[in-house]
């Protein structure tokens, strides 16, 4: 308050250095008091409602007429956040958290909104009409909000919104990360709160599901390995029809899509038809687990190669076009995805090219011992191995070993 009174904004603010009297609220227009006593808050609240002055007592709801809420300022859109003196911290952070995931860009789609309501007021649509419209301007500017509303766009959501016709769907293909709602992207996010469908994996938890606004439609389109599932066709087959039908449909992948995620064959299938597309990539279930771990995938000194490798074919057997030479480097960190039935064999298969048996994996043991470590252990999703000098960096510098296996890659878990 003092700096605020050195250095004033425009406007008049003067400091007065002693104890509050009544007479000070007889010409005032708001009373705002900071007590820490009860009695002297009463007092000041009373004074002000003698004076006929709306009254805030800082931090003490039961004194006040009124509570100062935040606001997310996308003017002309403004959003107001108040707990009702309950915790202005926890208002602080509800209002940050939508800081962030709400677009800048909508304060041009909003003020797009109120130039364009009297062009469309002028139109004399019926209702339906009308209403067709904002509902289609509302999908635009949630799905493209870094997009400028256009007079091209005006024209053309009038004629849709004329014509009754259904809208255009599309298909939008999104990583769902480790399994953390925290950890997805921001467009993911925007993505999911946006669709109409949601066509997601057995392997996305109900916390990212949680996300998606709640009138969105779910379908699981789970496949596991030995197990009736949904087949590849039939997904494309299921996502094609949905966008045919005017949906945005949102295609939502464990992981990263583009990382053993078949979003290949998703992406033919879609361009084939000829449909709207985007994707938007997620933190894979390699960069969870080391994170997870707190161990680097890459290390100046120990690692300075990375690769994936897949250890389930299409017949559900290890691949045999591997290239092994590179598998047994140490001297790389080497993810394999779904390797559950398999691991004997390429454990043996490394060792057998001249991978040490103590080189390090991301797991509670080495590549030796690994393999009868798991055929003793259930796993109830697909499994993730990580290897390579670089995992054991933390154990040679004295810190803690981590837990070393990641299950449906969602989290880490020790192999007893």
């Amino acid at each position: 308050m003092v700096a605020l009174a050195a250095s004033p904004p425009d406007g008049s603010i003067t400091l007065v250095r002693r104890a509050w009297e009544p007479t000070d609220l007889s010409h005032a227009v708001f009373a705002v008091g900071a007590m820490d006593d009860d009695v002297e808050a009463a007092t000041f609240r009373d004074a002000a409602r003698s004076a006929g002055v709306p009254v805030n007592v800082i931090d003490k709801p039961a004194f006040c007429d009124v509570q100062f809420g935040g606001i997310v300022n996308r003017s002309p859109l403004v959003i107001g956040i108040s707990t009702d003196g309950a915790s202005p911290v926890f208002g602080q952070a509800v209002r940050a958290r939508i800081e962030a995931v709400l677009p800048r860009g909508l304060a041009v789609w909003a003020a797009a909104a109120r130039s364009w309501r009297r062009r469309v007021s002028a139109l004399d649509l019926p209702f339906r009409a009308r209403r067709r419209f904002w509902e289609l301007f509302a999908d635009r500017a949630l799905a493209s909000p870094d997009k400028l509303p256009s007079p091209a766009l005006a024209a053309a959501l009038e004629t849709a919104a004329t014509d009754m016709a259904p809208a255009s769907g599309r298909l939008t293909l999104v990583g769902a990360g480790p399994g953390d709602p925290e950890l997805l992207t921001m467009k993911a996010v925007r993505a999911l709160q946006s669709a109409d469908v949601i066509v997601h994996d057995d392997l996305v938890p109900s916390a990212v599901l949680d996300v998606a606004r709640r009138e969105s439609q779910r379908i699981s389109a789970g496949k596991r390995g030995r197990a009736p599932s949904c087949q590849q066709d039939e997904i494309n087959a299921l996502v094609v029809r949905l966008v045919r039908e005017g949906k945005h449909v949102v295609r939502l992948k464990a992981g990263d899509p583009m990382i053993f995620g078949r979003a290949g064959e998703e992406i033919a299938a879609a361009e084939a038809e000829g449909l709207a597309l985007e994707v938007v990539p997620g933190i894979s279930a390699a960069q969870g687990a080391a994170a997870s771990a707190r161990l680097s995938l890459t290390h100046r000194d120990h690692a300075r190669r990375l690769q994936y490798v897949t250890g389930h074919g299409r017949d559900g057997r290890l691949p045999v076009d591997l290239c092994w030479t590179a598998l047994a480097d140490p001297t790389a960190s080497t993810v394999v995805y779904m390797p559950g039935a398999t691991w004997h064999e390429m454990a043996e298969r490394l060792l057998a090219e001249g991978l040490a048996a103590d080189t390090p994996v991301l797991a509670a043991g080495t590549v030796g011992s690994l393999a009868s470590r798991l055929a003793t252990r259930r796993w109830s999703g697909p499994l993730l191995i990580l290897y390579g000098n670089a995992f054991g960096v933390r154990a040679d510098a004295g810190g803690s070993e981590a837990p070393a296996m990641a299950e449906g890659g969602r989290k880490l878990q020790p192999v007893p």
